[in-house]
């Protein structure tokens, strides 16, 4: 398992670090960085874990992801089988506003980028409706360089600082970091669960994972992403059976919960809602909606 601090590689005569990767699937450890991260998705898809939420994501989706937050874009199983030949393809912009660009954020023309980006450190996505049109103004900031490139990446970030109607990625707020061993505590939960929630999942084997008794691993838990162990299982499972709803890749809804480890179908409907505001069929009958009246 790999610790959360983690070092973006930053050249010598760059402060924006633009990356582009096309790989068999997204790194797949939980971490956290110095760099405000905005990501573009245009191949794969998953589930991201940022802070103490989970979102699931796919291609035409970009991400902005605040200073200490950790998270990762975790690829769907199917990546990882044998004979996958999927791949991702992803842009990601980093930027330290503390580094190297503390002087460019202390101007007073950049005041009001510099307290949205402080008030959005637990991260959001850029609307749907906006995905174009950020595209184009992070394919911009790509293919500048020098004074030009600072000037879309300014551009950018400006027209970021007007969006409305953003939800947090995350309800944590990390804007100090984790110490190592806490990152290293932490990351062990987050993995286990990630990689279990298909199977009945007990308080004391997850407790194992961070060496603490079970009620100081509830009150570790609690304290550390704001929700109880048994919330974030359920919103794992929820957020795995809501892929699975809208694969058409199921047989019913019973195997459905079944398949995203839960024990029963009347359970299963109850967290769903209580998770999603929906039950299962609904939830697919809006997603069918959407699909009927989105343009092509």
């Amino acid at each position: 398992m790999k610790v959360l601090p983690f070092t973006i590689p930053v050249p010598h005569d760059k402060t924006i670090i633009v990356q582009r990767e096309t790989l068999p699937s997204f790194y797949p450890h939980l971490h956290r960085h110095a760099e405000v991260q905005i990501t573009r998705v245009r191949e794969g898809h998953g589930t991201l874990l940022a802070g103490n939420s989970m979102h699931p994501f796919g291609p035409g989706e970009i991400y902005v992801l605040g200073v200490n937050l950790p998270h990762v874009f975790k690829s769907s199983t199917e990546y990882f089988e044998d004979d996958s030949d999927l791949t991702i393809e992803a842009l990601t912009i980093f930027f330290d506003p503390k580094g190297k660009m503390s002087a460019l954020f202390d101007l007073p023309e950049m005041k009001a980028v510099q307290l949205f980006f402080e008030q959005w450190q637990c991260g959001f996505k850029i609307p749907a409706a906006g995905y174009i049109f950020f595209s184009s103004l992070i394919d911009k900031v790509e293919k500048s360089a020098g004074a030009s490139q600072m000037a879309a990446f300014i551009e950018m970030l400006h027209m970021m600082s007007k969006v409305d109607g953003l939800q947090p990625l995350s309800t944590v707020n990390y804007a100090q970091p984790l110490t190592d061993p806490e990152g290293v505590r932490i990351a062990s939960v987050y993995n286990y669960i990630m990689h279990n929630f298909s199977t009945p999942l007990t308080l004391d084997e997850v407790a194992q994972q961070a060496h603490l008794t079970p009620n100081a691993f509830c009150r570790y838990f609690k304290k550390h992403t704001r929700v109880t162990f048994t919330a974030f299982v359920n919103k794992v499972r929820v957020n795995q059976a809501c892929k699975l709803l809208v694969s058409s890749n199921y047989n019913s809804i019973a195997d459905v919960a079944y398949n995203c480890g839960f024990t029963s179908v009347t359970n299963f409907n109850y967290v769903f809602k209580n998770v999603t505001g929906r039950a299962p069929r609904d939830y697919v009958n809006e997603y069918e909606r959407e699909l009927k009246i989105k343009p092509r």
